[in-house]
């Protein structure tokens, strides 16, 4: 396993021989309350790992024992002036576009709390993994601002317009057993194995193909909201892009001869 830093607060880690990439938010001192930093340094690390063509699956994890992200760092934001804020604000916006862009499938491993944008970094991922020490939820509005890393856009389409509705209106925080009912979490697993099992599920992912992994996630994406015919129009351009690649030679090749493909990756 090879470690690289982007910042003072990101760490990537590669494993299954660079396929699986880790990006673990790592600074403890403030529970990864996202500042100005962290938030270039997420930025970063996305911008690397979608660039690398050997990366295949990328795991969102937090160093911190009872967090994996406790969102805007307010801190600095009661700091800034209103120039100084709206500056910001870009900055801000593209760590969570740069998760929420990434080519390839990304799973969240969350444990302990999961507030405001670091809610919406786990919901910036494809699947969440949860211990049962999870603790979710965007409390913008009770300290007078809204969600504003993609949550208002992100929950109603994983819960609806409703649920999502209730859940930001009321700023309530939800336990983990109530988030997975909910459907706030994917899999919800022991206390302390969110991140194993995250990466055991990452390592599945990545025994596939990755032309035709990264071709399923976008079809997934950009079809999300189209009626069915226009979604189907989606599904066939990335059909398209599978069909006569390297990758769907070798894996129709490897299962006419039995055995494990050896992906081209083209």
């Amino acid at each position: 396993m090879s470690e690289e830093r982007f910042g003072e607060f990101v760490l990537v880690r590669r494993h299954e021989d660079g396929h699986v990439a880790e990006l673990a938010l790592d600074r403890p001192k403030a529970m990864n309350a996202v500042s100005s930093g962290m938030a270039r340094a997420i930025a970063g690390a996305c911008t690397a790992l979608g660039e690398d063509r050997d990366v295949r699956v990328v795991v969102l994890t937090s160093t911190h024992e009872r967090a994996f992200c406790v969102g805007a760092d307010l801190k600095e934001r009661n700091s800034l002036s209103d120039a100084e804020l709206l500056r910001q604000r870009p900055v801000s916006r593209a760590a969570y576009t740069g998760v929420l862009e990434l080519p390839v499938p990304v799973i969240a491993a969350v444990h302990g709390y999961a507030l405001g944008g670091g809610f919406e970094l786990a919901l910036s991922c494809d699947v969440i993994v949860a211990d049962r020490t999870a603790v979710v939820g965007l409390p913008e509005v009770s300290v007078g601002v809204l969600p504003g890393g993609g949550g208002t856009q992100l929950l109603p389409r994983r819960v609806g317009a409703a649920r999502a509705a209730e859940l930001v209106f009321t700023a309530r925080r939800v336990e983990a057993a109530e988030a997975r009912e909910l459907g706030l979490v994917d899999v919800l697993v022991d206390e302390g194995r969110d991140r194993e099992e995250a990466l055991a599920m990452a390592a599945r992912i990545a025994g596939n193909s990755p032309v035709g992994v990264r071709a399923a996630k976008r079809a997934l994406r950009l079809g999300q909201g189209l009626d069915l015919r226009a979604g189907l129009e989606v599904e066939d351009a990335a059909w398209r892009t599978v069909a006569f690649s390297g990758d769907r030679a070798e894996g129709v090749a490897a299962f006419n001869e039995k055995r494990r493909p050896q992906w081209p990756g083209e």
